[in-house]
């Protein structure tokens, strides 16, 4: 008989330890607020969240992100395939009209826009096994290093699905709640996701079309230089020691770096912002010259790694299909 209680012990106390690492009262703060806020009644708000479960394996995941554990060098062999790349071309063929429509108006190349997408998701084919409502759930109550951020964010995902007919518990993505092609958290989503024929509800999981129109729109809206270069490898002229870790928004000039002994692969005007992007990898460290457009991917995730990744992806993407 013990032995049949053992199990339901267990059972018991695994869901009331995670039970117990949620924030029962904030959730029931958030379901009030929101449900004032937005002239709704209080049992609709709560039955939504009822339905959205803790998962320990989000904070998990969080708490140990890819681009703050990897070197450069791990990091970009997961994103520099000859698959990925050979998707990306696929990509860009078929929906061809789309990126140049959107290039020509926005000023964005169209091979950044595959770049982003390429990363997130590779091209669609991994957009999140995490149900949103979760992920969000589980961050905003559970989470208290970042808990506010997320409560702001669950709560964009229950104004944008009201907005946008989307079905709460059924979306699927990323343990931090981004969604779609690319992946874009709710946030996001209200403030640039655009509809590529301008008519209609934005639909980033579904449509390829309107997911290179957002990702171009928050590029522009970001400060895109349009026709300005993102980056350039650096060598040493001389043996450079003591250079500060250098932030990623450019506050120097090309010149500057140039005169302590840094010189650009690609010809770059003097004059140009720009910061030093280091990256160690297994054979040591590289160097980069990073402009003002490389700032400007960065802030779609404020990861040099990732931006990079995304940097290296586009022009492979384009050299190779330029060589077809």
């Amino acid at each position: 008989m013990l032995k049949k209680l053992i199990p339901a012990f267990v059972l018991l106390l695994i869901t009331t330890t995670a039970f117990s690492q949620v924030d029962k009262a904030q959730v029931t703060a958030f379901a009030k607020e929101f449900a004032e806020k937005h002239q709704l009644p209080l049992d609709e708000v709560t039955g939504i969240l009822d339905q959205a479960e803790f998962q320990q394996e989000i904070i998990d995941k969080i708490s140990r992100p890819a681009e703050g554990t990897m070197t450069w060098g791990r990091y970009r062999k997961i994103f520099m395939t000859d698959e990925r790349v050979a998707a990306g071309i696929s990509f860009w063929d078929e929906h061809a009209e789309a990126l140049s429509q959107v290039s020509s108006d926005t000023g964005v190349p169209e091979e950044v826009i595959l770049g982003i997408i390429g990363v997130e998701t590779y091209f669609g084919k991994i957009m999140g096994t995490y149900r949103v409502l979760d992920a969000l759930y589980t961050l905003a109550f559970g989470y208290p290093k970042r808990g506010r951020f997320f409560r702001k964010e669950l709560g964009h995902f229950l104004e944008l699905a009201e907005a946008e007919k989307l079905e709460v518990a059924g979306i699927k993505g990323s343990y931090a709640g981004a969604m779609g092609y690319s992946q874009f958290m709710p946030s996001s989503y209200k403030a640039y996701a655009r509809s590529f024929d301008k008519g209609g509800n934005s639909d980033l999981m579904g449509s390829p079309e309107d997911a290179i129109a957002s990702v171009a729109n928050y590029l522009k809206v970001h400060r895109w230089k349009t026709g300005q270069p993102i980056t350039s490898q650096a060598t040493m002229t001389r043996k450079i020691t003591g250079l500060r870790k250098q932030s990623l928004r450019p506050k120097n000039k090309v010149s500057d770096y140039t005169a302590i002994g840094f010189k650009p692969e690609s010809e770059l005007p003097a004059d140009l912002k720009a910061t030093m992007i280091i990256l160690e990898n297994e054979n040591g460290t590289e160097h980069w010259f990073g402009l003002e457009n490389f700032y400007v991917i960065t802030r779609y995730n404020h990861s040099k790694l990732y931006a990079m990744a995304v940097t290296q992806l586009a022009l492979e993407i384009k050299e190779t299909r330029d060589k077809r």
